[in-house]
């Protein structure tokens, strides 16, 4: 994984959320999920190039269950974009690089 992509866990997720000046686009995920990984490079290069517009988090479902279900996510990849510390947006199923950039856009 990216060294521009957060890894967050219960301990960390609020105080990262909240104390972020940018968008924050949460990828829910988990190691056994196929089109997971196929979007975690496409997150990786948002990350990179979008860094100071755009920050990329991830949670794993397994072992943060309990942020999983404080957000109601049924099905990964699900992305949840945050703004000003509060969910704007979320993105359920892979999609490409293109799409997703148009998915933030409105948001920035």
């Amino acid at each position: 994984m990216s060294a521009h992509v957060a890894h967050l866990t219960s301990a960390t997720f609020d105080e990262t959320i909240n104390a972020a000046d940018n968008l924050v686009v949460v990828d829910f995920w988990a190691e056994w999920c196929g089109p997971c990984k196929m979007i975690a490079p496409i997150l990786d290069d948002i990350a990179v190039e979008k860094a100071g517009v755009i920050s990329i988090a991830k949670v794993n479902v397994d072992t943060e269950p309990d942020l999983a279900m404080r957000f109601d996510v049924m099905s990964i990849p699900t992305m949840i974009v945050f703004k000003n510390g509060v969910p704007a947006k979320r993105i359920v199923g892979a999609k490409g690089k293109a799409q997703l950039l148009a998915d933030f856009t409105d948001l920035l």
